[in-house]
């Protein structure tokens, strides 16, 4: 007698990793409020919108890991989370580009670079996946920091510091996402070739 098949675990859409998720898409238009409130230069709206950004960076680093460690992972989870990632950091770096804050071309470098990460990421998504680097990690953290300090709109030595963390946020920026093309096309390669082996198998 056959032991039987245990039966496939129900996630539930509203576990707390998607909810948190949930918090970060609802975040992005409280931060945009936020950020533009008083004309966008007033101090006192600026580090309510800094907060509203910290909290939804926050929320990035527990979600996911709460999906994968309590088996939460959910297709919702899988779509929204990178959605929810890139809308809050795509919100803060137009802002701050549309109030005078922050260079065009460091807003449109790492908003192409986050875009084209994405869409590589669909263009090889049948041959495997592009696993998250160390380099990446601390791109994340380095933008992440680098805009917050924009975000609160610091003066003085403070102003030179977020200069250079955004000019380290921006090379690796690039780097990592040349490396990311570097591992796509290797994956890309690696998932044709077996497929043709696997071909020349079956049609023998």
């Amino acid at each position: 007698m056959s032991a039987a098949r245990p039966m496939p675990r129900h996630v539930s859409l509203w576990n707390v990793a998607n909810l948190l998720t949930m918090a970060r898409l609802l975040l992005v238009p409280a931060f945009l409020v936020l950020m533009f409130g008083a004309g966008g230069h007033d101090p006192a709206w600026r580090s309510f919108a800094w907060a509203a950004f910290a909290v939804a960076m926050i929320t990035d680093l527990f979600d996911g890991e709460l999906a994968r460690r309590y088996n939460l992972v959910t297709d919702f989870g899988k779509i929204a989370d990178p959605i929810a990632d890139k809308a809050i950091m795509g919100a803060a770096l137009i802002s701050l580009s549309v109030l005078g804050d922050l260079p065009w071309w460091v807003t449109g470098v790492i908003l192409f670079r986050e875009l084209g990460i994405t869409l590589l990421r669909f263009w090889v998504i049948k041959h495997g996946v592009i696993p998250a680097s160390r380099g990446g990690k601390l791109k994340t953290l380095a933008q992440g920091v680098a805009v917050g300090m924009y975000i609160l709109a610091l003066t003085g030595p403070l102003a030179s510091l977020r200069f250079w963390i955004m000019g380290v946020a921006v090379v690796l920026t690039v780097v990592t996402g040349l490396d990311y093309v570097r591992q796509a096309v290797v994956l890309r390669r690696r998932g044709l070739a077996a497929e043709r082996a696997k071909a020349q198998v079956v049609g023998r």
